[in-house]
């Protein structure tokens, strides 16, 4: 038996059901108008859902140009699915209608050149701009600071301009008018006038010796010259500006200690008084100081004798034999020791001794002493 109401026939196919369901598809498109012809219902019942798509188009030409292109490389599914291509249609069209431009309008804008592209391009960046900003920096850079000022480098000084001219080095030395070893009597005069001014603290001997070498260092420094100890024209005229001319007594004074009361052994005669205690030489003529002179004696391990002897020998230009030290202008009077001048003691004062003789250390005294002593004089040595 067939039942023929379940639409089936026997024959394989489907009989009225089928052919019920092939003639119910226009009122399926009827019923559901939606999926075909409805579409242009939508796009005016919602415009504003189809403004949104031609956003989508503009913003994006190449989907919407691509769009031609896949209904003709699938034209079956363009026959198949007549509703999709007339929905995308549509939409283009609302998104057209919802920017307030002509589609032909969007076209032409995607063959011209986007406007901001060359806007992008001229205007200035600041990688583009860097490098006139540092070529510029004279202009459009404020001055460095002064720590950066003084950060940078100091140029180096022209050596023409950083070296004095002329050189020292050739410039001539002043010439030196006197030095260690001298004995004149500018050095008297010297030895006076640097006493006159607290340099020299003894009376002038004429001798330079180190005393008078250290007095001139220490008028070198003061005056702010080249410290030498040696006294050459340029310290000579500096001295010579700042003192007076020294008078006879300044020159030559009798002693630079003085003289002790005479020994009353020394009263009568020609006599050679000696006095150990005011280091003084006296000599004298029936009691009458004619000169007097400096000395100094022996150390304690060679002393100098005392008590009364007798002038036995004169030797102008003695040498000692057991020292071989020069004793010129020597006066024997016990044994090898003399009354002679000393080179030694004219330079160095009493920081020395004798090995007994009693030195003088001023040569043209004891020069002139030695002219006027005879043989067979008395000399007197006490305290």
């Amino acid at each position: 038996m067939v039942d023929t109401d379940s639409g089936w026939d026997g024959r394989g196919g489907r009989g009225s059901r089928g052919a019920r369901a092939a003639d119910a598809l226009p009122d399926r498109r009827v019923a559901a108008p939606d999926r075909g012809v409805a579409i242009p219902d939508r796009r005016v019942a919602s415009p504003d859902r189809g403004v949104a798509l031609p956003d989508r188009r503009v913003a994006s030409p190449d989907r919407g140009v691509a769009l031609p292109d896949r209904r003709v490389a699938a034209p079956d599914r363009r026959t198949a699915l007549p509703g999709r291509r007339v929905a995308a249609v549509s939409l283009v069209a609302l998104a057209a209608l919802a920017t307030g431009c002509e589609p032909g309008t969007a076209t032409g804008a995607q063959d011209a050149p986007p406007p901001a592209r060359p806007t992008q391009a001229a205007a200035p960046s600041p990688t583009r701009t860097a490098p006139v900003t540092e070529d510029a920096k004279p202009r459009t850079v404020p001055p460095p600071s002064p720590s950066a000022s003084t950060a940078a480098p100091a140029p180096a000084p022209d050596p023409t301009t950083a070296r004095p001219d002329p050189e020292p080095s050739t410039a001539p030395p002043p010439r030196v008018l006197m030095r260690t070893g001298s004995e004149s009597d500018r050095v008297r005069e010297l030895q006076a006038r640097l006493r006159q001014i607290g340099h020299f603290g003894r009376n002038p001997t004429g001798y330079y010796g180190s005393v008078t070498a250290d007095a001139v260092r220490s008028f070198q420094a003061k005056r702010s010259l080249p410290v030498t100890g040696s006294t050459d024209e340029v310290t000579w005229q500096r001295l010579l500006a700042m003192t007076r001319v020294p008078k006879a007594a300044e020159l030559r004074p009798p002693t630079e200690r003085p003289l002790a009361a005479p020994d009353e052994r020394c009263l009568k005669g020609r006599v050679l008084c000696i006095s150990k205690n005011s280091r003084t030489l006296a000599w004298m003529i029936d009691g009458k100081v004619v000169s007097a002179m400096d000395v100094r004696f022996g150390s304690e391990y060679t002393p100098t004798r005392e008590g009364v002897f007798e002038v036995f020998w004169k030797s102008r230009d003695h040498v000692s034999t057991l020292y071989d030290t020069p004793m010129p202008y020597a006066l024997f009077f016990s044994g090898g020791q003399a009354v002679h001048y000393s080179a030694d003691f004219a330079a160095n004062g009493y920081g020395g001794a004798s090995h007994g003789c009693v030195n003088v250390r001023d040569k043209k005294k004891v020069a002139a002493l030695f002219g006027q002593v005879r043989t067979g004089d008395k000399v007197v040595v006490y305290w």
